[in-house]
């Protein structure tokens, strides 16, 4: 361990997360970061032959037994995706330990982790609801106080044929928008500061050109300068994390679709069902991946596998394929 090198873990853990910033992380996911380092060390500090204060932890504490100690109290209460993510974060702090020369080597391969499932996708049900969605948010409902189609309408076609994510919609600018009418694209910075590039038809381009105009209009020509947030509220302000999923959880219910909408995937449903809709029309996996910017084959892949099953379910459900059994027993006879 380097001498100069103070080895209080809550020092060392304001390091990584200093360095983990400027991998341009969303504000949430640090969060969960902290939370999680902070949680499993306090765990070691009230559990040492002399209980300390957490500020006084040192990195010489976290053992390989000490840690497995700590993450089966952890474990107790949490369902098996929080325990994983909370693993993955701290073998993420102990590579950049290592890589720094603070410790000599990670003990996490040494401590348990649950298996945790792939999670199904959740589309947003029914073959035309999204259809039925674009269509309601489009016209000026004046049961709004504020109505802003324009705006709206936007912001779903975004989600629902580019695939982007709640962090990266908020992450757009004006100027991600790029490229000459007929080659447009939107340049989005996903997780881990990956950017990635989706190509833009033209009907979206219109949609959006249509917004931008309507913002325009409404805020002056300097509100829609390149460097601007792409999606904004009703004030020209930039729309935020809560605004964002209200909007979204507001159109649904005005396009009367909320019993089609999974529970607990919001806007993310959204996502999914531009990612199913890939896999319906013969995207391959790869395809899928680049797109959506997973980090995983195996998560793209996983829209092919739930679609194939879909349909099997589909042919198999087919009233013709029971008048079939009925007969089998009797034919040649």
């Amino acid at each position: 361990m380097q001498d100069k090198v103070d080895s209080r873990v809550l020092l060392l853990v304001e390091d990584f997360l200093t360095d983990r910033a400027t991998r341009k992380p969303s504000p949430h996911t640090l969060q969960a970061y902290r939370r999680d380092l902070i949680a499993v060390a306090q765990l070691v500090a009230d559990d040492s032959a002399t209980p300390l204060p957490l500020a006084e932890l040192s990195i010489t504490a976290l053992t390989a037994r000490s840690l497995r100690t700590a993450f089966s109290k952890f474990a107790a209460p949490r369902a098996a995706a929080s325990i994983y993510r909370a693993w993955s974060t701290w073998n993420t702090f102990f590579t950049f330990l290592v890589a720094d020369g603070i410790v000599p080597g990670n003990p996490m391969p040494a401590v348990g982790k649950p298996k945790v499932a792939t999670p199904l996708p959740k589309p947003l049900r029914g073959e035309d609801t999204p259809e039925q969605l674009l269509t309601a948010v489009s016209r000026d409902d004046q049961r709004q106080r504020h109505p802003w189609p324009e705006r709206d309408l936007a912001v779903l076609a975004l989600a629902l044929c580019a695939g982007l994510r709640l962090s990266e919609l908020l992450a757009l600018r004006v100027a991600s928008l790029a490229g000459r009418p007929g080659e447009r694209r939107v340049e989005v910075l996903g997780k881990g500061g990956h950017l990635r590039v989706i190509p833009v038809e033209s009907e979206l381009d219109e949609v959006l050109t249509g917004y931008l105009d309507s913002r325009r209009r409404r805020f002056g020509a300097r509100s829609v300068e390149r460097d601007s947030a792409l999606l904004v509220d009703r004030h020209g302000e930039p729309l935020r994390r809560g605004g964002l999923q209200y909007l979204v959880e507001s159109c649904y219910r005005r396009a009367g679709i909320t019993d089609r909408v999974p529970k607990g995937a919001r806007l993310h449903a959204l996502r999914h069902t531009f990612a199913t809709r890939l896999a319906e029309d013969g995207a391959s996996a790869s395809e899928i991946m680049r797109l959506l910017g997973h980090s995983s084959l195996a998560t793209s892949q996983n829209y092919i596998d739930v679609t194939a099953g879909q349909q099997r379910a589909a042919v198999r459900a087919n009233r013709t394929n029971r008048v079939l059994a009925g007969l089998l027993p009797s034919v040649g006879k």
